[in-house]
């Protein structure tokens, strides 16, 4: 398939994840005023769209508590800088397994399963434009750790997600979640067209190789609107791979720490080094406003 570039880019910035970083540099955000302003500085950076997760201010461990999400999104819409806001839902689905002659022994630190309308409860509360919906089951990093979305749970979420009027980021780790991304929307429970961050290079899904990468992009359907990302090293390789499949772009703390080798980064960093690559490429990145007339979105203020 002959590759089509991308010619007017929007760029996310994944602040904070849930992962356990919060040690690892001074720069990863714990509360929700961090993360907001880090969110902001990224925004300014020329972010249109800013992924969130909120962390326990105390540990900086994953946190689904609806203050935070309420915090953060009450300082991000207050700002003077305008970013589309896109909030996880991937919370609720670990499934931590015992030993392996005792598997269903869940171990109950990290285990955290939860129904529908709790996943989404801070996305009903928050309204913000996106959401994401990780389209799929998958061994995930470590040994015996399950991110657990069925079939069932992921018609309930997207029914209740396309009913909200928040449109969910389809995340694929691999070629088997586009193929049922496709699903919901034939099912009706998603719109078409629908929007689609590839994610690569996640243990244990699509590896990061360019051959991996372009099947996945060509399970896109034409008329979906995707953007992608890998883990590390490649993070700045791929805002690079992207654009020039057809894509949009995604950095930020979430999936890398790094600036250059021994350089801790900053999200605003990360952003400013993906408009430069993307701009050098001769793609004009675009800003919320123009995102939001692309992916039919609409900012609206949280309830209440």
């Amino acid at each position: 398939m002959p590759l089509t570039m991308n010619r007017e880019v929007f760029i996310t910035c994944a602040v904070t994840g849930s992962g356990s970083t919060q040690d690892r540099s001074p720069h990863v955000p714990r509360s929700p005023e961090e993360i907001a302003n880090s969110a902001i500085a990224a925004g300014k950076a020329g972010a249109a769209i800013v992924h969130c997760h909120v962390r326990d201010p105390e540990t900086g461990a994953p946190s689904r508590k609806l203050e935070h999400y309420r915090e953060l999104t009450d300082r991000v819409r207050d700002s003077d800088t305008d970013v589309v806001l896109n909030l996880t839902a991937g919370m609720g689905g670990d499934m931590v397994f015992g030993p392996v002659e005792n598997p269903m022994a869940l171990s109950q630190e990290g285990t955290d399963m939860i129904g529908a309308s709790e996943r989404v409860a801070h996305v009903a509360e928050c309204l913000p434009e996106i959401c994401t919906l990780d389209c799929g089951t998958m061994n995930f990093a470590e040994a015996d750790y399950v991110m657990t979305n069925t079939p069932g749970m992921l018609t309930a979420m997207g029914r209740m997600m396309t009913d909200l009027g928040v449109k969910p980021e389809i995340e694929a780790f691999d070629t088997g979640h586009l193929w049922y991304a496709k699903q919901l929307v034939k099912d009706g429970v998603l719109d078409a067209p629908a929007l689609v961050q590839l994610c690569m290079g996640v243990p244990w899904g699509a590896p990061d190789d360019l051959n991996t990468f372009m099947a996945m992009v060509n399970n896109v359907p034409d008329d979906w609107t995707f953007s992608a990302f890998a883990l590390g090293r490649n993070q700045m390789a791929y805002v690079a791979a992207a654009v020039l499949a057809g894509g949009n772009v995604r950095v930020g703390l979430e999936d890398n720490l790094w600036l250059g080798k021994g350089e801790l980064a900053q999200n605003w960093q990360l952003v400013e080094r993906a408009g430069t690559i993307t701009e050098n490429m001769g793609a004009r990145v675009i800003g919320p406003a123009e995102v939001r007339e692309k992916l039919g979105l609409v900012k609206r203020a949280p309830k209440g």
